[in-house]
């Protein structure tokens, strides 16, 4: 009850500004707090663009979804590495602990700088003529690729710190009942750091999902996920456009509090968690 109280301020304060600003975007989708006429209940920001905003939820559901694989995938072999204690293990923490303060802006802008037709690997390669695209190409590549290092970096940390309070008795054990590698590996270090894996790949899903700064910068003008075009729709000329805007946010949100709900189907699944 002690914890309670003391977390309980600063709940209230996060629930105030979340409940509050979703309930105001979520008001203004439906026209009950337009900024040009009179307010009445309407559905027709969310029908305005429905074919670009399925079209842009798939786009955004595939750059998050194999980004964050990425990522997990990464993350993991990175932090087996860093529970390893050796040199190569120290840098590999450094390397992922000074990747994390950097904003996804200076990264997007780094890739671009690397990965573009006309940027440092082009030029190391002497391939400028031939370089595939990779920024603002079809397949959006540079854009999971940010994605992808950066937020491995933060699911090795995490899954890492996981390890490194559990795993060691454990792996240990196994290792004097005759397990191989391949075996603690499977039976050990995986289902140790299943959770903090969900958890962290959740997190890296859902950031990646409602961020638009990467996919603006390194995407296509066109088709645009739904983080660029609820900002695009917001900064419009036309006033109506901001009602359209709300309603790309709300379901923007809607798909995140269903890959948030899905996590913790799955996290109830697990002997660990529970």
């Amino acid at each position: 009850m002690a914890g309670v109280l003391l977390a309980a301020p600063a709940v209230l304060v996060v629930a105030f500004v979340v409940v509050g600003g979703s309930a105001m975007v979520g008001a203004q989708s439906l026209g009950l707090m337009p900024l040009v006429g009179p307010p009445h209940l309407s559905t027709v920001a969310y029908t305005a663009h429905a074919g670009d905003v399925v079209g842009g939820a798939g786009l955004s559901l595939v750059i998050a979804g194999t980004s964050t694989v990425l990522a997990c995938l990464i993350g993991f072999t990175a932090a087996l590495v860093m529970m390893q204690g050796r040199w190569c293990g120290k840098l590999v923490a450094a390397m992922s602990t000074l990747s994390i303060p950097v904003p996804h802006i200076v990264g997007a802008a780094s890739v671009g700088l690397l990965l573009a037709d006309s940027g440092l690997l082009a030029r190391i390669f002497g391939a400028a003529g031939s370089w595939p695209e990779l920024v603002g190409g079809p397949w959006w590549l540079a854009v999971i690729f940010e994605y992808a290092w950066k937020e491995s970096a933060f699911v090795g940390l995490v899954v890492a710190g996981t390890l490194a309070t559990r795993s060691v008795s454990y792996e240990e054990t196994a290792a004097l009942l005759g397990a191989g590698r391949l075996r603690r590996l499977r039976h050990v270090l995986l289902p140790l750091s299943l959770p903090s894996l969900i958890i962290a790949g959740t997190i890296a899903f859902i950031y990646s999902f409602g961020s638009y700064e990467v996919a603006w910068l390194l995407g296509r003008p066109y088709p645009e996920p739904l983080p660029v075009m609820a900002l695009r729709l917001y900064n419009s000329v036309t006033l109506t456009s901001r009602p359209e805007a709300a309603a790309v946010a709300v379901v923007t949100a809607v798909v995140s509090l269903a890959a948030a709900a899905t996590a913790l189907a799955l996290l109830r699944k697990i002997p660990l968690w529970r």
